[in-house]
């Protein structure tokens, strides 16, 4: 690791809940994805709900649990207990992630998730791939939850990536503080930002925010010259009108051709993060089924198409 940072910046840490490795979805090439724990938006087809909060929590897979009571008297906050034979989790109280009930658990049942990293200790994580990087033309993507969350480690470790030769990205849905994304957007190569709802109203009911603050970040970005690839998670019946599409892409107009604006990525929706909901002893806010049909997507893009913009369907 190269010391061209402060020590005190390679020392701080930042709550992940994961990394996933050999990534070809979220920025170009071969890429490392560094999950951050917190988020901002309340999103209710959110697939990392492990991600919105930012204290450590505990996932108990309870298809694994055999209820044998082994996690209940290792916990130094009474978090687990048994009720009638069965094993259940008290959510009201923090987790300190001393991890022992999870050492405990010989079914591999208990999770804890959120994990502090140096900020060095992430950027070897990320220096292993190097090699991967050059010949893809990959690097270093940061999402969570939300990254911005945690600024002066995302900072820092977006600093590193770059002393290290690195390409950096950030996923983000934009809602934080313009003074903050100023000196994040230093650091970055690319953003991937969300257009999740254009009309404000129902965007706070789909994601309990107001996208005043999104919209207005977005627009700073692009007018000031930082690579920024949309991305648009599409729900059947929520935000895949005609109407939806084409107020995206007359927002977008003003910036059709700037070398900047790198063209928008479609993000069907998808179920995969279900499960995690009941771990976490949470509801999975969406009721139904909202994924979109091969007829649906093609309509989708070729909308967007006929407006000019670069448009790619990403399927996981």
């Amino acid at each position: 690791m190269d010391r061209g940072l402060k020590e005190a910046q390679l020392e701080r840490s930042a709550r992940i809940f994961n990394v996933q490795k050999y990534n070809v979805h979220d920025g170009p090439g071969v890429r490392t994805l560094i999950f951050f724990k917190g988020c901002p938006l309340r999103c209710k087809w959110c697939s990392n709900p492990e991600g919105l909060r930012y204290d450590h929590q505990v996932m108990l897979k309870r298809n694994a649990c055999i209820n044998c009571g082994a996690c209940v008297p290792v916990c130094p906050k009474n978090i687990h207990y048994m009720d009638n034979g069965e094993h259940k989790v008290r959510r009201d109280i923090k987790c300190i992630n001393c991890k022992k009930c999870e050492k405990a658990c010989l079914q591999n049942a208990i999770e804890i998730v959120g994990e502090d990293k140096k900020i060095n200790e992430l950027v070897d994580i990320v220096n292993e791939d190097k090699d991967f990087y050059r010949m893809s033309g990959g690097g270093l993507t940061v999402g969570g939850g939300e990254c911005t969350n945690q600024a002066e480690s995302l900072i820092s470790l977006l600093e590193s990536a770059h002393i290290e030769g690195v390409n950096t990205a950030i996923e983000t849905c934009g809602y934080t503080d313009i003074e903050k994304l100023k000196k994040i957007r230093e650091h970055v190569d690319l953003f991937l930002f969300d257009i999740k709802q254009m009309d404000p109203v129902k965007h706070k009911e789909l994601t309990g925010v107001n996208n005043e603050v999104i919209l207005n970040n977005l627009k700073y970005l692009l007018e000031n010259g930082s690579k920024v690839r949309v991305r648009m998670p599409i729900l059947k019946g929520v935000n895949d009108s005609h109407e939806e599409i084409k107020a995206v892409s007359d927002f977008l107009e003003p910036y059709r051709f700037f070398k900047n604006f790198d063209g928008i990525d479609i993000l069907p929706y998808h179920r995969y993060g279900v499960g995690k909901y009941d771990q976490l002893d949470m509801v999975y806010p969406m009721e139904g089924d909202f994924s979109l049909s091969e007829e649906d997507l093609d309509n989708i893009e070729s909308w967007i198409k006929e407006e000019g913009i670069n448009v790619n369907l990403v399927r996981h």
